[in-house]
């Protein structure tokens, strides 16, 4: 992880340059300033985690700077230093909340002691904040729902976020295995570095290794520059292979010695790269049938599978739905400047009773419609789509694309009937392909995995279909 960053304010330069030495002989980042006036402009441009702060200073004293830090907010937390120690000013200065008073002259292994300890609880206070958000359901990266099977979900995330044990996550696609990956990202030691992600069902064969370890100018035909792969933009952080179970076998073994070693070279490279990077795994398969299929390597997964996390399908935790409706309604409106409708209790119980094979996708899809097509403050069942029981304009299943209606002519005119119209074959066949494309994929739910199943096709070639196409499964949602 990156160094942590330490301010140092004391007029006096040799106290300065020992401190900033010793401190950085320990792996601290130091940047030293002599007044509190510059010292409060420097943590008003810059983040620090750690302020070590004279009380004896011109102009504006030790004591002074911390009201003032304490007034704006700022609860980082602050060593006082001083060559004139009195109990009061100690008295004051723990008043207004200093972790620690040195006295001068300073003992070097008692400021590292002082640190070392503030660091540490500043970490502590730091994690328990992002437990009892992620445990209240609070935070830009949180699972909604009270459910037990989510409360125990958010409980085992909790507990594997602060360690460096990989993590494999199992759930049907749509259910929210990314949101979790973030979730253990963001209340990990880890979370102020990166969070990489990479669906390796989206990447062709040809190139998931140079997506995955860069590559080097020259290295194959279009490798006009040299480029960081995944891992090594994931270094300190956290890299994320979403749909592991869909990787080759031959990018498996290479995957396999980097979690190995930490260490791999670039497509084309001579040179090793080493890196420390936390890598969570996600799959929609039984990876286990898998292993006996000889589709997928058992070292890799004895690997990746030190702390399993499954995720629920949105039908085993019915009760959630009127809860996630609502988010989704309330942060949907938001997002496209309209006024959160209410849903009536009518359509909140068909929601509740239909299986939702798509999962959480799916019920966010279908609300972002509901935003989007329900001119009203409150939506009503007739709203819903034909599956959950309702049948209004705002319920159609097609995405962006009409869907077909019988008869010929006018507003009912069959959208398939356009491709007749086409100018050429090839226009034609095309208009066909992504009209039927997005029908087979609202059936399945939005759900790739199973529309590629059903069109008898390569999940990797649907993906380049929808892109070609600019079809889209989801808009932002879980996976």
């Amino acid at each position: 992880m990156a160094a942590e960053r330490i301010l140092l304010i004391d007029d006096e330069a040799g106290i300065r340059a020992s401190l900033t030495r010793v401190l950085a002989d320990e792996g601290y980042q130091v940047e030293a300033v002599g007044t509190g006036e510059k010292g409060l402009e420097r943590l008003r441009e810059a983040r620090f985690e750690l302020v070590l702060l004279d009380v004896w200073l011109p102009h504006k004293d030790g004591l002074e700077v911390l009201q003032d830090l304490r007034a704006s907010g700022n609860d980082l937390p602050v060593v006082m230093i001083s060559g004139h120690a009195s109990i009061d000013a100690a008295v004051k200065a723990t008043k207004l909340g200093a972790f620690d008073f040195i006295e001068k002259p300073l003992a070097l292994e008692k400021v590292t002691v002082a640190v070392r300890n503030a660091l540490k609880q500043r970490r502590l206070e730091e994690r328990n904040r992002r437990l009892r958000d992620a445990l209240g359901g609070r935070g830009s990266h949180q699972i909604i729902g009270e459910s037990p099977s989510v409360i125990a979900l958010r409980q085992q995330i909790a507990t594997a976020a602060p360690t460096n044990g990989r993590v494999l996550i199992f759930g049907e696609n749509g259910t929210g295995k990314e949101l979790v990956a973030r979730m253990i990202h963001s209340l990990s030691l880890r979370a102020e570095e990166p969070f990489v992600e990479m669906n390796c069902a989206a990447i062709p064969e040809e190139l998931i290794e140079s997506e995955l370890f860069g590559h080097v100018k020259g290295s194959f035909t279009g490798a006009v520059d040299n480029k960081k792969g995944k891992f090594e933009l994931a270094d300190q952080g956290t890299l994320f292979l979403d749909e592991i179970g869909d990787m080759s076998l031959k990018t498996q073994s290479k995957v396999l010695r980097a979690l190995q070693e930490q260490t791999f070279e670039p497509v084309g490279g001579a040179n090793s790269v080493k890196v420390d990077v936390r890598v969570l795994a996600a799959t929609n398969k039984d990876l286990t049938e898998q292993i006996k299929k000889e589709g997928f390597r058992e070292d890799l997964y004895f690997r990746l599978n030190v702390i399993p996390i499954t995720v629920p399908p949105l039908r085993e935790r019915t009760r959630d739905i009127p809860m996630l409706a609502r988010h989704f309604t309330s942060l949907l409106a938001a997002e496209y400047g309209k006024p959160a409708a209410t849903i009536s209790p009518a359509a909140l119980a068909a929601m509740t009773s239909y299986a939702w094979p798509g999962n959480v996708r799916e019920l966010r899809n279908i609300i972002e419609r509901l935003v989007i097509m329900v001119p009203r403050d409150r939506i009503e069942l007739s709203d819903l789509p034909s599956e959950l029981g309702g049948g209004g304009a705002a319920g159609r299943t097609w995405g962006a694309v009409a869907p077909p209606t019988s008869g010929s002519g006018g507003p009912g005119l069959d959208p398939f009937s356009e491709c007749a119209s086409s100018p050429t074959l090839r226009e034609g066949r095309e208009r066909f392909e992504k009209l039927f494309i997005a029908k087979k994929l609202a059936e399945c739910g939005y759900n790739v995995s199973r529309t590629a199943e059903a069109l008898g096709v390569e999940r990797t070639h649907l993906h380049r279909k929808l892109k070609a196409y600019g079809l889209t499964p989801e808009r932002g949602g879980t996976s």
